[in-house]
């Protein structure tokens, strides 16, 4: 079952590329997205792949590169926030100082990422619900620091959107992701509490285009002021 739900998570990523891909006004930090979804797509085809690769040197290499991406990508999100704040037109998050903070934000945790979880990272073959895939071989001692952190940005970030421009999706999206992530859920599945995390970036994807379209229609108003 598992196995099928990996696929779909997959799949239903490579849309959401596509679908931004085709809404794409111009190239902003908001495009980091982009980057967020190929590492998303890696991670679960990986796992999706993983009985079919069998256990060895070359899953645990292909696995260890998951781990990798994850302390990459995943704090582009922060510019991604940064990106919609510009694009939505909120004129404070345009001051270089925000801008500044919102990059060294994002390096520090990739810095805490790489440092607690990634480097010198032992993985071991797990067999759970289908799915065959390399875990970390130390069991966590709580919820990952480096995502509570990205996840405080996007809840920020999502009640300036709803409060300056009255889109509320990207903080439904958040919060509704850091309540998957708090609350267990008995369930015979590893992978059904990812679908949060595939809402979550549903909602990031049409934040993005809706901010690039509130841009495009401002930058109109201009031209057509400045013409009058």
């Amino acid at each position: 079952m598992d196995t099928v739900l990996y696929f779909f998570f997959t799949a239903a990523y490579i849309l959401l590329v596509i679908w931004g891909f085709n809404q794409q006004r111009t190239w902003n930090f908001t495009a980091f997205l982009t980057l967020v979804l190929f590492g998303l797509i890696y991670d679960n085809g990986i796992i999706a792949i993983g009985k079919f690769i069998g256990e060895g040197t070359l899953l645990e290499n292909l696995s260890l590169l998951r781990f990798w991406s994850h302390a990459f990508l995943t704090p582009l999100l922060v510019l991604f926030c940064w990106g919609a704040m510009n694009q939505a037109g909120i004129q404070w998050a345009k001051k270089k100082i925000i801008f500044y903070g919102f990059l060294l934000y994002t390096a520090v945790l990739i810095v805490i990422e790489l440092a607690l979880e990634t480097w010198g990272l032992e993985i071991i073959p797990e067999q759970q619900y289908g799915v065959l895939r390399y875990v970390s071989a130390e069991t966590a001692s709580g919820p990952p620091i480096m995502v509570l952190l990205v996840t405080v940005v996007l809840v920020l970030a999502g009640i300036v959107l709803w409060k300056e421009i009255g889109w509320n999706w990207m903080l439904i999206g958040a919060v509704t992701m850091g309540i998957g992530s708090a609350v267990p859920i008995e369930v015979e599945s590893s992978a059904a509490t990812n679908a949060f995390e595939l809402f979550l970036l549903f909602t990031l994807v049409w934040t993005k285009n809706r901010v690039e379209k509130t841009n495009e229609n401002q930058r109109g108003s201009e031209n057509e002021a400045f013409q009058f």
